[in-house]
């Protein structure tokens, strides 16, 4: 029960990594608020999850929706004390002069500028409170590019400095600020990593992995638990990597 008592958002949380994090984090006492695009799948997670967690749908790189995120879970707990920005999108494996503009902006939208907009509604109320974890979910991409995920990797990239940076900045406020670098893993986007998701594909990408597996959604809720509960107090800046050896 290390987060006994908490309250926490968490972004892209119907499925995939989020929904691993969602799980973890309320079998360790936490409030949930699980937020996702998809309506039903959120409500769904929400009621898996059981008392003290509720769903809410909304698209994470909409400023508006996301301000109604943040004034709903202030309503429903009163304080955030957990924010996991865990949506994230990509663009099928191809060239980078390939990708499509509309690609790239969906792409850079929801995995980078949704950080911005929560950051801009919710960063107040934590500084105000002197208190507050921010966890960003990124990537092994953004620490050790493939070809033809070119504007995928930059992306993370960015999560990972604006991480570092976010975290010097609200250091002095009592707010930590660290970032998890998963490998790809069992999730809906794990065909659009790899083109696609045949056996031959998987090996493949398999012995780029040192532990030979994919991270698994109880991968990333573990280490998340951790990086998010007052164990965690004195780690921030933190870019940890749950990949099996990938970036070694």
């Amino acid at each position: 029960m290390r987060l006994e008592g908490k309250t926490a958002i968490v972004t892209g949380a119907a499925s995939g990594f989020g929904a691993g994090i969602a799980r973890k984090f309320a079998t360790e006492g936490a409030q949930v608020m699980v937020v996702d695009i998809d309506h039903d799948g959120a409500l769904a997670m929400a009621e898996e999850l059981g008392e003290g967690a509720f769903g809410h749908a909304a698209n994470v790189a909409d400023r508006t929706q996301v301000n109604g995120v943040i004034g709903t879970a202030r309503e429903v707990f009163g304080e955030v004390d957990i924010l996991v920005n865990n949506a994230g999108v990509t663009h099928l494996p191809a060239p980078m002069e390939e990708v499509t503009e509309a690609d790239f902006d969906r792409v850079f939208a929801v995995n980078c500028k949704s950080i911005y907009f929560f950051a801009r509604a919710l960063v107040p109320h934590m500084k105000a409170r002197g208190s507050g974890v921010i966890l960003n979910v990124s990537s092994t991409a953004g620490l050790s590019p493939r070809p033809n995920l070119n504007w995928y990797n930059a992306s993370k990239g960015w999560v990972n400095v604006a991480t570092k940076t976010m975290a010097v900045e609200l250091a002095p406020h009592g707010v930590r600020v660290n970032a998890l670098n998963p490998v790809a893993g069992e999730t809906p986007l794990l065909a659009s990593f790899m083109g696609e998701d045949t056996p031959e594909m998987r090996a493949k990408f398999l012995s780029t992995i040192p532990l030979g597996r994919f991270s698994q959604p109880d991968d990333m809720g573990n280490a998340a638990a951790f990086l998010c509960s007052d164990e965690a107090s004195m780690i921030t800046g933190v870019l940890l990597e749950v990949d099996g050896g990938r970036c070694i």
